[in-house]
């Protein structure tokens, strides 16, 4: 583990957790922090934004990691140099089956690599995944809070604008993909390599024959069901982490 201040997270191996939320948005930072007891301000660099608190008893990180794969993998990289041991990712989804709403949440197995970041770190046949133990906690969580969920494979890419984008969405649609981010190929095919646990809780803020300028508009404003669903994946997380602590800590 490092001791030294890492460069663009700008923590230290003192200021870590077992666990960490990666959202990727800077602001939802401070609503996971209304959810935390005893919350300290860590630091602000970039799109790196930190705050450490208590969950149930539970040491948590809080770190955004920025839109992509690129600022994604900066951050997985340099929490694990300082000990963070499991990651979870909540983030936005637009989803890729019809019978999705807002506010429903994807657990993903697995990712399709259609981005580059994790193409920089090995072959493209390498899978990214999740781990399983954090994946079948969430699954049992999120069961448990009686959460509407699907989980199963999504898909990660490196940009909303192209000229094909329909043509996309619909071929990976009919492949049986669930919905598509940014972040979370990178954080599963890094994760792996660097010995992490990973998962990825995604929240649906488009729906499938839906603008996608209007419903990030919508989520942008703080749109019901979007708001509704952020809440839920930060609940699932942090749940998910106080389960997981429960079967590992000594007095189990």
């Amino acid at each position: 583990m490092e001791r030294e201040l890492q460069p663009h997270i700008r923590l230290t191996q003192e200021q870590a957790a077992n666990y960490a939320v990666l959202p990727g948005d800077p602001g939802r930072v401070k609503r996971i922090a209304k959810f935390l007891d005893g919350v300290e301000e860590l630091a602000y660099n970039r799109e790196f934004c930190s705050i450490r608190g208590k969950y149930k008893g539970v040491p948590v990180l809080a770190v955004s990691t920025g839109i992509g794969g690129p600022s994604t993998g900066i951050a997985v990289e340099e929490l694990s140099k300082i000990g963070v041991k499991t990651m979870i990712r909540i983030g936005s989804c637009g989803a890729l089956q019809d019978n999705m709403k807002v506010g429903d949440l994807i657990i993903a197995q697995g990712a399709v690599r259609d981005e580059g970041t994790s193409k920089t770190y090995i072959d493209p046949s390498y899978p990214a995944v999740t781990d399983n133990d954090v994946m079948f906690a969430i699954l049992r969580c999120a069961r448990e809070l009686n959460y509407r969920h699907y989980c199963g494979i999504i898909r990660s890419h490196d940009s909303f604008y192209t000229d094909r984008e329909n043509e996309i969405d619909d071929y990976w649609s009919k492949m049986g993909v669930l919905a598509a981010d940014m972040e979370t190929a990178a954080l599963f095919v890094i994760g792996k390599l660097r010995k992490v646990r990973t998962g990825s809780i995604l929240n649906v803020v488009t729906e499938r024959t839906a603008s996608l300028e209007q419903s990030i508009n919508d989520y942008a404003s703080g749109e019901q069901l979007a708001a509704m669903g952020e809440e839920r994946e930060i609940t699932l997380a942090l749940e998910t982490f106080a389960f997981l602590n429960s079967l590992e800590s000594p007095s189990a």
